[in-house]
């Protein structure tokens, strides 16, 4: 296979402007929850006949942090040969809000929104028990929802996870096989994570598993630290890409590649976080007080959580005669909204969990508890989805993948009864569109007697 030579960008504003032009990049746009895709152009009709395998069987990649465009950046053959060769959401997948690395992996997995799934954050604190959770929370009644890995156990098929979010939950039909689920460690190298995801595959056939998530840490982890544009995200990308080009090389040797369904995706974008785009709650003291421990969290994602006797109603009044006043810094980079009066579009109102007043920023600013003169300029994510910056890669390379299709792009809760179609099991309710597989996928093809080829 030729590899596919691709023009570098000085950035991903370079980027931007190429493929949208500046005003998508610059202001929210909206979209409905459950997009009715239609290709660009199609060059099969039905899904090819496996050859190797017995049955069908997906792996779900996660890339944390892989902004739409990354893939841009430098020279990314092996996961340009899974776009020519599959189907990629043309201007990228489209995270849940917030735009958070749990609530994300967890949606993708559920199918559901946070204020279904009960990720509402990465870290947040349980109003009614006092407890918080935080990303070493396995306890079952935290993660609401049946993801993948449960799903396809209940329909009889088995399943590993490489340290997906949620994975190590054990509930319902999932017991977290130590074979199939070790337990998080990010000093795993990532080629070892590919490694073992190959090893899968020279077990007897009736023992591969049917369903295979793994996860990297990066290019998130130097996002945050420099920012989308850095050259240390280049480098992480090209590695991102290397290790693809690991897993593909281990499926052909064995055979299988061709019959093997990959999914690529990321949870989130990152966008530059620099000096000027902060304010800061203490500026609003003349028009009402909000002490540290009312705040759940700071940003991108705003919450604040008074006492009880304190109307929330009313600090949200106070907090936006401030915040549109001419002598707080920044002010009218931030709605107050009552949760029940936040933006239906963003799906973030439903779960008690959620604190009762939600702070929206607008894209790149931060909200800090004071002023201490710190001077920073990284990366962050978590912000209005509807934000161009926000958004992820999908593509989807087998046998149920047109080859060099294209679609717009579409929420992440719709993966999962993509996932289960391809898998053909029954899933559980969620929050994506029943219908939306057949948009995506090639119909299977059908025999003589009526009977599915696969």
């Amino acid at each position: 296979m030729a590899r596919t030579s691709v023009k570098p960008f000085a950035s991903l504003s370079e980027l931007l402007f190429v493929l949208i032009g500046i005003s998508l990049a610059a202001a929210p746009i909206v979209f409905g929850s459950a997009n009715i895709l239609k290709a660009s152009y199609s060059v099969e009709n039905v899904a090819r006949s496996l050859v190797k395998l017995r049955r069908p069987v997906v792996i779900l990649i996660s890339s944390d942090g892989f902004r739409f465009g990354y893939q841009f950046k430098t020279s990314t053959p092996n996961i340009h040969r899974l776009i020519a060769n599959g189907t990629e959401a043309e201007r990228g997948l489209i995270p849940v809000y917030p735009t958070l690395t749990f609530p994300n992996h967890y949606a993708i997995v559920t199918g559901l929104y946070p204020d279904y799934h009960g990720i509402i954050a990465n870290w947040f604190t349980d109003p009614n028990s006092g407890e918080t959770f935080t990303t070493r929370s396995h306890e079952p009644h935290w993660w609401l929802g049946e993801p993948l890995w449960q799903t396809v156990v209940k329909n009889g098929l088995s399943a590993a996870t490489y340290f997906w979010p949620g994975s190590e939950v054990k509930k319902g039909s999932w017991n977290c096989p130590p074979k199939f689920c070790p337990p998080y460690n990010a000093s795993v190298p990532f080629e070892e994570r590919v490694d073992t995801v190959l090893g899968y595959f020279d077990l007897p056939s009736n023992e591969i598993p049917s369903f295979i998530n793994v996860y990297f840490e990066d290019p998130d982890s130097q996002g945050h630290r420099v920012g989308p544009d850095d050259p240390q995200i280049t480098e992480a990308v090209a590695n991102i890409d290397r290790l693809i080009g690991k897993l593909i090389a281990g499926l052909e040797k064995r055979g299988v590649f061709d019959d093997v369904t990959i999914i690529m995706v990321g949870d989130h974008g990152m966008v530059g976080t620099c000096d000027g785009k902060s304010l800061y709650l203490e500026d609003l003291a003349p028009w009402v007080q909000i002490p540290e421990s009312w705040v759940q969290s700071y940003y991108p994602l705003l919450a604040i959580r008074p006492p009880a006797g304190v109307s929330p109603a009313e600090v949200v009044k106070n907090m936006t005669e401030g915040l549109n006043s001419s002598t707080v810094r920044n002010g009218k980079n931030l709605k107050m909204f009552l949760k029940e009066d936040f933006p239906a579009r963003l799906h973030y109102s439903a779960n008690y969990r959620i604190s009762p007043i939600i702070g929206l920023l607008d894209e790149g600013f931060m909200v800090e508890q004071r002023n201490l003169n710190q001077r920073t300029c990284a990366g962050a994510h978590g912000y209005d989805n509807a934000y161009f910056s926000m958004r992820t890669i999908f593509i989807g390379h087998g046998p149920q993948f047109a080859r060099g299709r294209k679609v717009p792009s579409f929420e992440n809760v719709q993966i999962y009864n993509m996932v289960t179609s391809i898998l053909n099991i029954q899933g559980a309710s969620n929050n994506g569109t029943a219908s939306f597989a057949n948009s995506v996928l090639l119909p299977n093809r059908c025999d003589n007697e009526g009977s599915v080829v696969v």
